[in-house]
C-alpha cells in the first residue's frame, strides 16, 4: 500500500485545484474519479451551457448561429466532437504532468488513512481494488441533478438533467423545465430564443428565487418577452406520459393547471453522491437531508476534508476552486480558514445577473442599521447607449460606514460585480469606495455614484 500526503476523492475543480497546489509544494498526492477527470463543469455545466448561450444571443440577434452550428460549437467546447462521450485526457495529462498520481475508478474510504479504488466491474474483493494509504483525505465529489421522489408518474419517462439539457444535439419539439434557478432560468433563455415552446415553473414566487428580488424582475421581464411561459407559486405534482398534445408529456401542477413538454428538464436541486462513499469509517454521517456540515477548517472527521459543491454554503465553481485550495493548505498543515463572507454569484442571461453579500432583509435581520440605494439602469448612461433595462443596488451598514452587498441585473453584471466583491472582503470604507475613479459609461460608474449617495447618507450629508 503506497501512501500519500494527500488522496483526493473527485476530480471536479475542487479535486483538481487542490491536487495542483498541493503538488507544487512538494506535497505527493493521489486523485480518485470515477467519471471524468474535469467534473461537471467543462463538460455538462459551465461551459456547455455559456457556449450555447452565446450561440442563442447571436441567434436571437439575426446572426448566423443556427441550432447545429451552436451545437456543434457546443460539442468543440466540451471536446465531444463525433463522439457521444466527452475526451478528458488533458485534464488527466495535467494532473501527470503535476505529478499526481491518477486512478480511474470508484473511491471510497476504508477506516482512517486509507482509501480503496475500485474499478468499474470490479468485485469488492476483487483484484481490480487498489489500497492507497492517506495522510490527508479530501472529499470532493461534486453533485448531481436531484430526481424528485414525489412526483407521481416521472419514473414513466426519462426526465432530462443539466446533462441532457447542455449537450443535446436535437432540439426538442417543446420543453417544460422545473426549477426557476440558474440553470432554470438559463436553458429557458437558450431553448426560447432558438424557438423552442418553453414552459419554466418555479415553487418559489418568482423565478431566480435566492437572488435580489430586482434581479429576478428583471429576468422575468426579459424571458417572458421571449416567449418563456412562466409558472411561480406551484410546483409539479404529477406527469403524463405522453399524455399531451402530439404525445408530448402532461406536468400536472400544485395550483390545478397543467403544462406539456415533449421534453422534461429537472432542475430543482443538487445532490452530493454521498452513499457508498464509506464515510461512516470515519465517523461521519449526513444530515437528513443529505448535507455535510465541515467545520471552520473544512474538516469532516480527522484528517478527512471535503471542498466544492458538498461544502457549502453556496454552490459554485469558483467556490470550489477556492475551497479545494484552501483545504489543501489546511491538510498540508497551514493554519488558515476559508473566508465565505464575499461569495459572488453569477447568472449569464441577457442580461446577465449577479451580486455578493447581504440583501437589505438580511441585513435588517441581523440587526444591522443597513439601507439601500439603488439605480434603474434603463435611465443611466449605459442604459441609454445599451437600449437595456436592469438596475444596479447595494446594501450599506450607516453604523460601520462599509458595503454590505451588492446586486446587479445588466449587461456585464458578472464582471462588475468583482469590485463589490472586493469591498465586502475587505470592509472597505464607503468614503474610500466613493473617492475611487471609475471609467464612464460603465456599470461600474453607476455603482460608484451609488457609493457616493451611501457615503453621503451614512455621514447623514
Amino acid at each position: 500500500m503506497q501512501t500519500y500526503d494527500l488522496v483526493i476523492i473527485g476530480a471536479g475543480e475542487a479535486g483538481q485545484a487542490a491536487a495542483h497546489l498541493a503538488r507544487h509544494r512538494g506535497a505527493s498526492v493521489a486523485v480518485v474519479e470515477r467519471e471524468l477527470f474535469g467534473g461537471s463543469c467543462p463538460y455538462w455545466a459551465c461551459m456547455p451551457s455559456k457556449a450555447l448561450l452565446h450561440a442563442a444571443a447571436v441567434h436571437a440577434a439575426g446572426g448566423d448561429y443556427a441550432w447545429p452550428r451552436a451545437s456543434d460549437f457546443r460539442d468543440w467546447m466540451i471536446k465531444r466532437e463525433g463522439t457521444d462521450w466527452p475526451d478528458d485526457s488533458s485534464h488527466v495529462e495535467s494532473l501527470e504532468k503535476a505529478g499526481a498520481a491518477v486512478f480511474r475508478g470508484t473511491g471510497q474510504i476504508d477506516g482512517p488513512g486509507r482509501v480503496t479504488v475500485a474499478s468499474d466491474g470490479a468485485e469488492q474483493d476483487g483484484d481490480e481494488q487498489q489500497v492507497l494509504g492517506a495522510r490527508a483525505i479530501l472529499v470532493a465529489v461534486g453533485t448531481h441533478s436531484t430526481v424528485p421522489d414525489d412526483i407521481e408518474g416521472l419514473d414513466q419517462i426519462e426526465p432530462w438533467t443539466n446533462r441532457q439539457a447542455t449537450t443535446t444535439r436535437e432540439l426538442p419539439r417543446s420543453l417544460v423545465i422545473l426549477g426557476g434557478g440558474p440553470t432554470g432560468v438559463e436553458m429557458a433563455q437558450v431553448y426560447a430564443r432558438y424557438g423552442v415552446p418553453t414552459v419554466l415553473v418555479s415553487s418559489s414566487e418568482r423565478i431566480n428565487p435566492s437572488d435580489h428580488p430586482r434581479s429576478s424582475a428583471v429576468l422575468d421581464e426579459r424571458l417572458r418577452a421571449e416567449g418563456v411561459d412562466i409558472r411561480t407559486g406551484t410546483r409539479a405534482v404529477a406527469v403524463r406520459a405522453r399524455g399531451g398534445a402530439g404525445a408530448a408529456h402532461a406536468v400536472e401542477l400544485e395550483n390545478g393547471s397543467a403544462v406539456t413538454g415533449h421534453e422534461v428538464l429537472l432542475a430543482v436541486g443538487r445532490t452530493a453522491p454521498l452513499a457508498g462513499l464509506g464515510l461512516e469509517t470515519v465517523g461521519v454521517t449526513p444530515d437528513a437531508d443529505g448535507r455535510l456540515h465541515p467545520d471552520e477548517r473544512l474538516r469532516i472527521a480527522e484528517n478527512v476534508y471535503v471542498a466544492g459543491d458538498p461544502a457549502g454554503p453556496e454552490m459554485h465553481t469558483h467556490l470550489a476552486v477556492y475551497q479545494g485550495e484552501i483545504a489543501a493548505r489546511i491538510a498540508l498543515g497551514e493554519d488558515v480558514r476559508p473566508d465565505h463572507r464575499a461569495i459572488p454569484h453569477a447568472i449569464y442571461t441577457d442580461p446577465q445577473a449577479a451580486g455578493v453579500g447581504l440583501q437589505l432583509d438580511d441585513a435588517l435581520a441581523q440587526g444591522l442599521d443597513a439601507f439601500e440605494e439603488t439605480a434603474d439602469y434603463a435611465t443611466t448612461a449605459p442604459g441609454f447607449i445599451a437600449e437595456a433595462a436592469g438596475h444596479v443596488t447595494i446594501v450599506a451598514d450607516r453604523g460601520a460606514r462599509v458595503l454590505l452587498g451588492a446586486f446587479i441585473a445588466a449587461p456585464g453584471a458578472a464582471e462588475a460585480i468583482g469590485e463589490a466583491v472586493l469591498a465586502v472582503k475587505l470592509r472597505v470604507p464607503l468614503e474610500q469606495l466613493a473617492d475611487t475613479i471609475h471609467p464612464f459609461p460603465t456599470t461600474l460608474r453607476i455603482m460608484g455614484s451609488l457609493f457616493a449617495k451611501a457615503a453621503a447618507r451614512s455621514t447623514g450629508g
